[in-house]
């Protein structure tokens, strides 16, 4: 039986893909579309909580994302759809990456040292939002920081919680948000810190700043997957432990 820890996440995961982009219903799978990027990793779909699809259905899937340029991929939590990742490897979808899914609940949070020189600050205006995200951008390796640096209405609104850290020169140097509370579950994304101020415990300290607010303002289940190296064992410094496991497959 699918818990309702898992079933609460994987709603929370499929609602927020769809919030700002174009979806269609492709028989158990929800395919999400981010009109303004091609990239595979804001353009994927999400399988029904429990969905045995079958190979007709991935064929359909996969022409959908194909008749758009896009490469055809999928993100979901095993544990949701365990049927589903043997029929996509079946039908020539190979693994990307299984990634865990870390969870830290109210009182679990671990209070973190404070990073010599820095401070970490709400950014308000969108001025300060642009910088928050050229930095990010910047931590990200993106070869034109200076793109997509709009804030999302979420983040201009502050439903949306993010956070920056800044230099004693003024200097953004990191960021980060918690996406807007739904049914009391939030996800921490995008902590990102400039290469030169790596090491130094601002990732951390981001993570239990976003996770303290997230908590205040009634986020039950703040969640998030990390990236590699080592991202889990930082999040797991805060207080996070791993409650899932999050699949990505995609096919050439």
């Amino acid at each position: 039986m699918l818990s309702e820890t898992i079933r609460a996440l994987q709603s929370y995961i499929r609602l927020t893909a769809a919030k700002f982009r174009e979806t269609e219903r492709i028989g158990p799978f929800l395919a999400t579309y981010y009109l303004e990027s091609s990239s595979p990793f804001l353009n994927y779909a999400i399988p029904d909580d429990g969905a045995v699809p079958t190979e007709d259905d991935v064929a359909a899937l996969t022409e959908a994302f194909r008749k758009r340029g896009l490469a055809p991929r999928l993100e979901f939590l095993t544990e949701a759809v365990p049927e589903a990742e043997a029929v996509l490897i079946r039908c020539g979808y190979t693994l990307e990456r299984r990634v865990p899914l870390m969870i830290c609940v109210p009182g679990q949070v671990v209070e973190q040292p404070k990073p010599a020189g820095i401070s970490l600050v709400t950014p308000k205006t969108e001025g300060e939002l642009r910088r928050m995200i050229r930095a990010q951008n910047l931590a990200f390796g993106e070869t034109d920081p200076d793109e997509h640096l709009d804030p999302s209405p979420d983040q201009l609104s502050g439903e949306t919680i993010s956070v920056m850290a800044v230099g004693e020169n003024g200097e953004v140097v990191g960021g980060g948000v918690a996406t807007a509370i739904l049914d009391g579950a939030t996800e921490i994304a995008g902590i990102g810190v400039l290469d030169e101020y790596r090491s130094r415990g601002i990732a951390a300290a981001m993570t239990e700043y976003l996770t303290r607010e997230a908590h205040a303002r009634g986020g039950r289940s703040v969640f998030l997957t990390p990236g590699a190296g080592q991202a889990e064992r930082v999040y797991g410094r805060v207080g996070f432990k791993t409650a899932a496991e999050c699949v990505h497959l995609s096919v050439v």
